[in-house]
């Protein structure tokens, strides 16, 4: 694990200017302009510059923040955040490219990493020692904020998979092995009486199921992550995508289970689709070791939401950014940073 991290510490020194944010069609920088400006394209021929909101706590340090991989929302979007972090305070974050929550978890509690981005779910996971922490609760971690939704899509090409009954025999990737993926795949096959056993199951993650989908070596896959998520965007430039819709009763029943997902729609111009799909998602969260100052972790949130115009212009999840839904998490306690942060909006939040 030490090893991967190091290699991606070196990738993001070499990568760390030309982060990829997934917005649409089309991928957004986040790079600064000289001045400490930001521009952003507006979608003709103008720019629009949106100045960065500087301040924060003195003291800030460097910090690393592992994110997902670069066919992911993730990456993209915690490239920018970093980036504005970095420009408005004195914090410097380095988004690292990653295996996504559970990896985050872990590559915190070795040391490797002083942020990352989770699955509320599987937050919730390391924090109760259950499922791929299963006896090993890990709990020196605490939550800084509660992001964006991300949606359970089930991506296919063929427009006969309607109904995730459909998906019965069918070649399915339903993320790496005990990733949050594979945990959201494995809840939703549950809901309508399904295991693994009932698909024939791959374990890709955004980018490969998407080359396996356009390769027609799998019917359909399992993607977890804010839509529009790169990976499918780009398929849906050479082919007609389309959506496993979820209907209300099988939601129902999922929510009894698993309270932590919530009812959403995905538009259809999100991906050229001839419908809105509806589907289930869960909240993008950043945490943080309990050991990372204060003074850093109050940055990270005054850099995010003191810039969210900004961050909005650079990515379309800075449109989602609301200062309620980040401090609404219930699931583990919040850093004193945060809390410090918060509490200045006149928000309370639980912390340990």
């Amino acid at each position: 694990m030490k090893k991967k991290i190091a290699i991606a510490l070196s990738l993001a020194m070499v990568m760390s200017m030309a982060l990829t944010a997934c917005g649409g069609n089309t991928a957004s920088s986040g790079s600064q302009a000289s001045s400490g400006s930001q521009a952003a394209s507006s979608g003709d021929s103008s720019e629009t510059v949106i100045e960065t909101v500087k301040g924060g706590k003195e003291g800030g340090t460097s910090l690393n923040f592992t994110t997902g991989g670069d066919q992911g929302t993730y990456y993209g979007f915690g490239g920018v955040v970093a980036q504005k972090v970095g420009d408005a305070t004195s914090t410097k974050v380095t988004a690292i490219v990653s295996g996504g929550s559970q990896a985050n978890i872990e590559n915190m509690e070795a040391g490797d990493a002083q942020l990352g981005f989770v699955q509320s779910d599987v937050m919730a996971y390391a924090y109760q020692g259950i499922r791929n922490f299963e006896g090993e609760p890990i709990t020196d971690f605490s939550t800084v904020a509660a992001l964006y939704m991300e949606q359970v899509q089930i991506v296919t090409l063929n427009p006969d998979i309607k109904t995730v009954a459909d998906l019965k025999g069918k070649s399915v990737s339903i993320g790496a092995p005990g990733s949050g993926v594979y945990y959201n795949a494995v809840d939703v096959l549950a809901a309508y009486d399904m295991t693994e056993s009932d698909i024939n199951a791959t374990y890709e993650d955004f980018g490969t199921s998407a080359e396996s989908l356009q390769d027609g070596k799998i019917d359909a896959a399992f993607v977890v992550a804010g839509a529009p998520t790169t990976a499918i965007t780009s398929l849906s430039t050479t082919k007609d995508v389309y959506l496993v819709n979820l209907d209300d009763e099988h939601i129902a029943k999922l929510q009894e289970s698993s309270p932590y997902y919530s009812k959403a729609v995905i538009s259809a111009d999100t991906y050229n689709m001839d419908a809105d799909a509806t589907t289930v998602a869960v909240v993008a969260t950043v945490i943080a070791r309990d050991d990372v100052s204060n003074e850093d972790v109050y940055n990270f949130l005054f850099g995010t939401f003191e810039n969210a115009e900004g961050l909005a212009q650079a990515h379309s999840k800075g449109a989602e950014l609301d200062l309620e839904f980040a401090a609404s998490n219930t699931a583990v306690p919040y850093h004193p940073g945060a809390a410090e942060y918060f509490a200045e909006k006149g928000i309370e939040v639980p912390t340990k």
